[in-house]
């Protein structure tokens, strides 16, 4: 008996053991599907004379790749990665067939903008905020607290939009390249954080 629970305690931590790599594993190719294509887009601007033509290509295969690893492992794409996929495939294919760069400067604004709207509009055809119809099943909050997060998001995406149009408009192109790549995943970042207090208190524990 004794011989008999011990296999059967091994065979049960081999299995968490699994999850628990599998959980990892799919974080970590989460996190090289979400980055990834920035930095292949930053590494070839680099390293092409830091020429677009050159850096967008690259960039576009990398995103559609990320992309097709997601419906693998998910069986599915969600909504904010495929329609920006698809913008980067459209603003990418006008810059290098016109050879002008403000195709892809206003990118990141038109990207902005439509999740901002998104949000905005979203509630009135779901009938509750967008956000509690994507991040319902992972988080509870009052209706007070999707209320208030929904808007926040919204904002944030807007102010994007907005920063976005200052710095292509009065910078250097390889100012942009640099803060579309060390600017706004650090300010989204920081924004994420300084929800927690929000969610927290408006959470609702089952």
């Amino acid at each position: 008996m004794g011989i008999k629970k011990k296999k059967s305690i091994k065979k049960y931590e081999c299995f968490i053991y699994m999850l628990i790599s599998f959980s990892v594993n799919k974080s970590f190719i989460k996190f090289v599907t979400d980055f990834g294509p920035l930095v292949i887009f930053f590494f070839y601007y680099y390293n092409g004379n830091k020429d677009l033509t050159i850096a967008i290509p690259p960039f576009i295969i990398a995103t559609l790749l990320a992309l097709a690893i997601i419906w693998f492992l998910e069986k599915k794409i969600p909504l904010m990665p495929l329609i920006s996929g698809i913008l980067i495939s459209f603003f990418g294919g006008l810059t290098i067939y016109f050879n002008n760069p403000v195709f892809l400067y206003i990118k990141p604004t038109i990207i902005n903008i439509l999740f901002g709207f998104a949000l905005f509009f979203g509630k009135y055809f779901t009938k509750e905020p967008v956000l509690k119809k994507i991040m319902g099943k992972s988080i509870s909050l009052s209706d007070i607290g999707w209320d208030l997060l929904n808007k926040r998001w919204m904002y944030f995406f807007f102010s994007l939009a907005i920063l976005n149009e200052c710095v292509w408009r009065t910078q250097s192109e390889e100012f942009w390249v640099n803060f579309k790549v060390w600017g706004l995943l650090p300010i989204t970042f920081l924004f994420t954080v300084f929800q927690i207090s929000l969610i927290n208190k408006h959470k609702i524990n089952e």
